[in-house]
């Protein structure tokens, strides 16, 4: 017989959004139940130094997640480790159901299951994540000041990282494997005017290169996919901006999703379109995604679901 608990706030996902609605439902005395889900702790777990977390100069990513699980769980929040496989926004109360077998009811939902960068699928993409590549310029562009840097894609987010990246890197080579960009005009057009910016059209990454101790990027293999010819990039950072995957599988027959899959929310709010649901962090922003705007999120999901029941009596 599977195991059932139920709560006044049912949170899932781990990441920053997560964990910091879980502090502020316990201080409200919610008693808050959070689920994990696949990846404990999000996105953070896979960088290496963090430096625009506020309060901190430089804190590692693994580290930051721990310490904000160990607060949730200070606060009262009963932390568990499972995957939400099935979720239920029709009934009341809501119903979801752990890859553990165990049924968890919940008053209020707050979804925080955040987004998955889009990756090649190399075998050498994966093994120097965090190492030198990054889907995050934002995040990651500070490190190679006065360095070259390899940025892969031809949409909004690739220009944009690449004249972000100009910032830092004495050189921004942008590899697009079309022999046009499909971002919007006026960022091609500021993107054609900076020095510091080489396109190379008709492109496909082949492998990212380096070396083993210690880990660290030294270029990629490119191939044109007109003639098969292949060459090296020099580079020491290799960005990808290929877009970003909203972790919305559970919701997305039962939610309204925009911009490719991500949970819309009523402007300036955490809330969805079902009464009691709410949402935050990456899974419903496509603009920013960074930890910080997350966990700005999961303060309001939680002050939204705790004004919502206050209002049910």
């Amino acid at each position: 017989m599977s195991d059932t608990k139920h709560t006044k706030v049912l949170i899932i996902g781990s990441g920053p959004a997560g964990y910091t609605a879980a502090v502020y439902a316990s201080r409200a005395m919610l008693k808050p139940i959070l689920v994990q889900g696949m990846q404990p702790g999000g996105q953070l777990t896979i960088t290496t130094e963090v430096e625009n977390w506020p309060g901190r100069t430089e804190v590692q990513g693994p580290e930051l997640m721990v310490q904000m699980e160990e607060h949730a769980r200070a606060m009262g929040a009963e932390v568990i480790t499972d995957i939400i496989t099935k979720l239920d926004l029709g009934t009341r109360p809501f119903v979801a159901t752990g890859d553990s077998g165990t049924v968890y009811t919940a008053d209020t939902v707050i979804l925080a299951t955040g987004a998955q960068a889009r990756w090649l699928g190399l075998p050498s993409e994966q093994k120097f994540q965090g190492f030198g590549v990054s889907a995050c310029a934002t995040c990651d562009g500070f490190f190679y000041r006065g360095k070259e840097v390899v940025v892969v894609g031809g949409g909004n987010a690739a220009v944009e990282e690449a004249m972000f990246l100009t910032n830092f890197a004495s050189k921004v080579t942008v590899i697009h494997r079309r022999d046009s960009f499909r971002a919007e005009k006026i960022l091609i057009e500021r993107l054609k005017k900076n020095p510091k910016i080489e396109v190379i059209w008709n492109a496909t990454v082949e492998e990212v290169l380096g070396t083993e101790a210690p880990l660290g990027v030294t270029g990629c293999r490119i191939r044109d996919v007109q003639t098969g010819a292949e060459r090296e990039i020099p580079c020491h950072g290799f960005f990808v901006a290929i877009g970003h995957a909203p972790a919305s599988e559970l919701v997305k027959d039962q939610l309204e999703l925009h911009h490719g899959g991500y949970v819309k929310v009523e402007p300036g709010t955490t809330r969805t379109g079902i009464p009691g649901v709410f949402a935050a962090g990456d899974l419903t922003d496509h603009t920013y995604r960074q930890a910080i705007t997350s966990a700005g999120m999961g303060c309001m999901a939680a002050l939204d679901a705790e004004r919502w029941l206050a209002e049910q009596g």
